[in-house]
């Protein structure tokens, strides 16, 4: 694969590209576009023409660059992450139906909580948390379950990292965080108050594959001082019967 001036290769700039997309910005301009993928101009429009005339990337009726259902097309064929949400979704969709709360399905994806599905009713609260969006794994529920269960050198990468504070009770300390991780290794579970945001809570159980590994985690976010106990009876249902539906069987 050739390189630029700059040594990296048409795949890293292809890369680069496209992650300039998030869930927040999903249209942009060819000039926005290389300037937050810090490439040139004639580069940026040529790689984006490129991305264009393969589908990858498409042009919206004001003429800015918006992603492509071609790559939508592609990422979900064979998708182990497709397979897994639609495993979860009838399941995720009782929860939120009994809880009335936000329901989300998370996996873990490079060093983050990657969450694949969120469902939420007119009374839901306050939440941050976009499907296809990332949260650092020591700052949510969902996060302290993937980490918890994760291989021993993931959690020694991320107590090793800095520990960024979300809200003022976002654990930020490594000793802090261990102890938690082994609560949520006893307990079963994971109980953040306030770690993303002050006024809410996430609690969050961990979704076997058909080996009994752990592949993803299944949360609600209720308010801060809400009971927490009846949430977890119907995470725990789901995620058992998600795990039935993946061929995992204890």
């Amino acid at each position: 694969m050739a390189n630029s001036p700059s040594g990296d290769s048409v795949t890293e700039r292809f890369v680069r590209v496209l992650e300039t997309f998030t869930p927040t910005r999903t249209a942009q301009t060819a000039a926005e576009i290389g300037r937050r993928a810090g490439l040139p101009s004639s580069s940026a429009h040529r790689i984006v023409g490129e991305l264009i005339d393969s589908g990858l990337l498409e042009r919206d009726d004001d003429r800015r660059i918006r992603i492509g259902m071609r790559l939508w097309e592609l990422a979900t064929r064979s998708s182990h992450a497709l397979r897994l949400r639609q495993a979860a979704l009838p399941f995720m969709e009782r929860v939120q139906a009994r809880v009335r709360e936000h329901t989300q399905l998370a996996i873990l994806e490079q060093d983050e909580a990657l969450f694949l599905e969120r469902l939420s009713g007119p009374a839901s609260g306050s939440n941050v948390t976009r499907v296809a969006g990332r949260l650092p794994l020591h700052a949510s529920s969902s996060g302290l379950v993937l980490l918890a269960f994760a291989d021993r050198a993931l959690q020694e990468r991320v107590l090793a990292a800095p520990l960024r504070a979300l809200t003022r009770s976002t654990p930020t300390d490594p000793a802090g965080l261990r102890r938690k991780l082994d609560e949520v290794r006893t307990l079963g579970h994971a109980i953040a108050p306030g770690y993303i945001e002050e006024v809410s809570t996430g609690i969050a159980v961990p979704v076997h594959d058909e080996t009994g590994a752990t592949v993803a985690a299944l949360s609600v976010v209720l308010p801060r001082d809400a009971q927490t106990d009846y949430a977890l009876v119907e995470l725990y249902r789901a995620a058992r019967d998600i795990e039935r539906a993946m061929g995992y069987r204890r």
